[in-house]
């Protein structure tokens, strides 16, 4: 399956961009963000480095990768992965967090999960 990519803008405050993707073969070179990075894994598995120690991003967890801090990002699995992303400003999440998320941004809480993923249903719907 070819690789597949949306990202838009959502009129929500808070909300710099979402992206819903599908990734066969892409790997992210290293970078950052400005803004906090809300990540649900749908299929396969994320592999990343984030402040040069390596992670990994599954389903059903949520991550959440901090603002200025490089990560980088390829598919963990031969399948690769199908994701959905938001895109958070730094004034919904304070960047006193940063720390605490370089530490843990793996959030095994399925409650939180069905939030996020409630979330991306209203602003659109999820890349198929």
């Amino acid at each position: 399956m070819p690789n597949r990519v949306r990202a838009w803008a959502p009129h929500v405050p808070g909300i710099v961009e979402a992206l819903h993707a599908r990734f066969t073969d892409h790997a992210y070179p290293e970078h950052t963000h400005d803004a906090w990075t809300l990540l649900l894994v749908d299929e396969g598995a994320v592999r990343y480095d984030l402040d040069r120690h390596e992670h990994g991003a599954l389903r059903p967890a949520v991550t959440l990768l901090p603002p200025h801090v490089a990560h980088t990002g390829r598919p963990a699995t031969a399948g690769g992965f199908r994701k959905r992303v938001l895109y958070l400003d730094t004034a919904v999440l304070d960047e006193r967090l940063i720390g605490a998320a370089v530490a843990r941004p793996s959030l095994p809480d399925d409650l939180l999960r069905a939030r996020v993923a409630e979330l991306h249903a209203s602003l659109d719907e999820p890349l198929a």
